[in-house]
């Protein structure tokens, strides 16, 4: 071993583990590689992680392997949270959420350590009706720092953006072993801080510089989309007014430094929301439908596919287990819909609520979407979406309703929640494999670029199958597929097909990752989304700020795909 655990155990308070039960657990995520780590440190505090990095940053040189990259729930898609050395997991201890503030009208703010999962956090900010409202479908698995890591997003960022929207201050442990609290800035802060002899003042000073320099082709990079995750987001960090590098750590997957805090803003969630269902056997309509729907301004639109659906049905007493028993009587107009109209190749959830509920976000970011007027009563929402439902039947001849009340509603939020994890737990013979799973074009490109996608993925239909679900409304969709990766070829479908994917979604100005982030599986084809160029400029940023490459390694630069595929699960 490259680093001894009892030296460790002389400046950690932390457990430390290598037993190979647990470095087994810890090198797998949901993704589909496999990584085992030298060892797994629970840090008890602050000084843990200052002590940790200090450690390996005195050793690196003669050690080029040792590094450490932070870990909390595991749902990862990508990758990301493996590796060789020292794994971090934040779950242990620090999992506290600090303070939860309402401020009236609009919301309120939390301070949390990034070992919370999103499940609990919530239960406390619903307490003071307050929401984070960029979680994922993984919410019941995921922690609030993986959600910072992978700037996550989820069926209301429709209309409220992802999760670097609510950042609003991060404390950050640094290579050079200290913590820094990073936040918007003025002009003149930012000159304040660039004055500084210290690590954050070199940061601060050629972060500017790269950023002013390259500006022009750093704009003209940013993806044309609403939600992207891939690379480093350095066409959000200066305004010219304001310089804010919480928006380059986030979305960073711990590869610049390891988040110790996290200051959220929260919103004030709507009272009540109406949710449309529509069941669509035609997937040619989809793009033209998702269209038409997007000019209601929903809040969500979410989907699932046919092959979701029928596991549902396989698995039906789990999913009464886990809604309750008076979901049962609510599945009755599901299934006279597929008796009489036969199974829906696609369902779309759309909910749609009487007002925006943080005008701000929705106004600044998401181009003054959101439909009702303020102080819509429910009965004059249901009425608005009773016309809704009957225009698009009748422009679309497709099946609609809306669901009843909170349980009907729970068992379709449950469904496309829980899609991924049914996937996982309940196909026998092939594993989930997500590789193509969370790509986005404008949504104005979907009615060319699905049926182009569909060709694409049937060429490849004898090595598997796949299953589709996401968010419509911005374009995005996770694909994926169900193989068998012990088999040799279905293994090598992986980089040709991610490779003509990504082609088709560059071809339409998309980016080939909208939330999961880029991880062993993306990294590789980052060059190809947005050129030698500015893939130069991240790994720049990556030398600003981890000059040694201590944080996370293989992730954002200096991946290749040999080592993705070296490290594919093959049981």
């Amino acid at each position: 071993m490259t680093v001894i655990p009892n030296q460790l155990r002389e400046i950690v308070k932390g457990e430390i583990v290598t037993d190979d039960n647990t470095l087994k657990a810890y090198g797998r995520d949901a993704s589909i590689f496999e990584v085992k780590p030298e060892m797994v440190v629970k840090p008890k505090d602050i000084d843990d992680i200052k002590n940790l990095v200090k450690f390996i940053s005195g050793r690196k040189s003669s050690d080029p392997s040792l590094s450490l990259t932070a870990r909390a729930g595991g749902s990862d898609m990508s990758g990301g949270p493996l590796n060789e050395s020292v794994i971090l997991d934040f779950t242990a201890h620090m999992n506290r959420v600090l303070g939860v503030k309402e401020i009236p009208p609009l919301g309120g703010y939390a301070i949390v350590e990034p070992g919370v999962f999103y499940r609990n956090f919530e239960k406390e900010t619903l307490k003071k009706s307050l929401l984070l409202p960029s979680y994922p479908a993984s919410r019941e698995l995921c922690t609030v720092g993986g959600m910072v890591a992978n700037n996550s997003g989820g069926e209301k960022s429709l209309r409220y953006g992802k999760t670097d929207e609510y950042v609003e201050e991060l404390n950050v442990v640094l290579s050079d072993g200290n913590e820094y609290v990073f936040k918007p800035l003025t002009y003149n802060e930012l000159e304040q801080k660039k004055f500084q002899e210290n690590l954050e003042g070199k940061i601060y000073r050629e972060t500017y510089d790269l950023l002013e320099k390259n500006r022009e082709i750093i704009q003209r990079a940013k993806p044309n989309v609403s939600k992207n995750s891939a690379g480093y987001a350095l066409w959000d960090v200066w305004d010219n007014n304001k310089f804010d590098l919480t928006k380059l750590i986030v979305g960073s997957q711990g590869t610049l430094g390891i988040i110790t805090k996290i200051k959220f803003r929260l919103i004030k969630p709507a009272e009540y929301s109406k949710l449309l269902i529509i069941f669509i056997k035609d997937l040619n309509k989809i793009g033209d439908l998702v269209i038409y729907l997007n000019k209601y301004g929903p809040e969500s639109m979410e989907s699932y596919d046919d092959n979701t659906l029928k596991l549902v049905f396989k698995i039906f007493p789990e999913l009464v287990k886990k809604i309750g028993i008076g979901v049962l009587f609510r599945f009755i107009p599901d299934v006279w819909a597929i008796m009489t109209g036969g199974v829906p190749k696609l369902v779309i959830l759309a909910e749609f609520t009487p007002h925006q509920t943080d005008p701000l976000t929705v106004i600044k970011k998401r181009g003054g979407f959101g439909a009702g007027q303020a102080g819509e009563s429910e009965s004059d929402l249901k009425l608005r979406v009773q016309k809704i439902k009957k225009e698009i039947e009748s422009k679309f001849k497709v099946r609609t309703r809306i669901a009843e009340d909170s349980v009907d509603i729970q068992k379709y939020w449950t469904i496309r929640r829980e899609s991924f994890n049914l996937l996982r737990k309940h196909v026998r013979g092939r594993k989930t494999a997500p590789f193509i799973d969370d790509i986005i074009v404008r949504p104005e490109h979907l009615p060319k670029f699905l049926p182009e996608l569909n060709e694409i993925l049937d060429e490849y239909k004898d090595h598997m199958i796949y299953t589709v679900a996401g968010h419509p409304g911005d374009g995005n969709f996770h694909i994926i597929p169900l193989m068998n990766l012990s088999d040799e070829r279905s293994r090598n479908i992986i980089p040709e097909l991610s490779a003509r994917v990504y082609d088709l979604v560059i071809k339409y100005g998309g980016s080939i990752t909208a939330e999961h982030n880029d991880g062993l599986i993306r990294t590789p084809y980052l060059e190809k989304m947005y050129g030698r160029e500015i893939c130069g400029l991240f790994a720049k940023v990556k030398e600003i700020f981890d000059p040694m490459n201590i944080f996370n390694p293989n992730k954002k630069v200096g991946a290749d795909m040999g080592y993705a595929m070296k490290h594919i699960k093959t049981n």
